[in-house]
């Protein structure tokens, strides 16, 4: 998906989401202020991941059940909100999203990988909505795979991390 496709929120915390982004926007034209809106999903660093969830042995979905999930490095997404203050357009959106293509259970068994732990069990909705949160859960009926070559291309920029593997072994190297 590209910044052009309408919005289509699903759940409360999406429509929120929503919401301050036509409101941020609005703001923008009202009183001439340049805004920029950045849409990061998953932002991660090595002091973000989900350790504990894999050391509790959480669940994550099967296969079939499944949803896509988009990823950006707390570092890149920095890197980016300061050089959309001087180079995006007025009232435009970008998707800071890294390069990677997975589904939730692949990101967390990435992690686990990494981290020499188990990985997660793998449980059908139907028998994880008994063990998670509604909250863990709205994150698990959200899927979409988001496209940030506008992000790239307007920003004029690459990113520092452009897959999870890449971020994984990073925080791996970090010291300390």
């Amino acid at each position: 998906m590209d910044e052009t496709r309408p919005c289509r929120a699903s759940t409360v915390r999406a429509r929120r989401r929503v919401d301050a982004e036509r409101q941020l926007r609005a703001f923008g034209r009202r009183s001439g202020v340049r805004v920029s809106v950045l849409r990061a999903p998953g932002i991660y660093a090595a002091d973000r991941l989900p350790l504990d969830r894999l050391q509790r042995g959480d669940p994550v979905l099967t296969a079939e059940d499944d949803v896509f999930t988009n990823h950006i490095h707390a570092e890149d997404l920095a890197r980016l909100a300061c050089l959309a203050m001087f180079r995006a357009p007025a009232g435009r959106v970008y998707n800071a999203t890294d390069d990677s293509d997975l589904k939730m259970g692949d990101y967390f068994d990435a992690v686990a990988d990494a981290f020499a732990l188990p990985r997660p069990p793998r449980l059908s909705r139907a028998d994880i909505a008994k063990r998670l949160s509604p909250l863990t859960l709205s994150f698990m009926s959200e899927s979409r795979r988001l496209d940030n070559r506008r992000l790239k291309r307007e920003l004029r920029t690459g990113l520092r991390y452009p897959t999870i593997a890449d971020g994984l072994r990073g925080a791996l190297d970090r010291p300390d």
